[in-house]
């Protein structure tokens, strides 16, 4: 899972010679790795960015607890950012 997982990056890495520079390489490398794991946890990537942008800004960052309730493999995530499964479609 996690060879199929960085595949698009290793397909696309003459792209990210022009990320201009370390910063921008850090952020895309950032933004990835976000995006990758959401998906290996189940989350619509897109749904999942903007949940974590709606919410980080407003929360202690010191506060572990609400910081674990944030990341991907969280129960406590919104279900609408969830994909949808024959297991959880059975159950509804």
């Amino acid at each position: 899972m996690a060879e199929r997982g960085i595949k698009p990056f290793v397909l696309g890495r003459k792209n990210f010679l022009f990320a201009k520079s370390p910063k921008g390489a850090t952020a895309s490398g950032i933004a990835f790795s976000i995006i990758e794991t959401g998906k290996a946890n189940g989350l619509k990537p897109f749904y999942y960015l903007n949940y974590l942008f709606e919410k980080l800004p407003n929360i202690n960052l010191e506060d572990y607890d609400t910081l674990d309730a944030c990341l991907p493999w969280s129960e406590s995530l919104p279900e609408e950012i969830r994909r949808k499964t024959e297991s959880t479609e059975e159950n509804n």
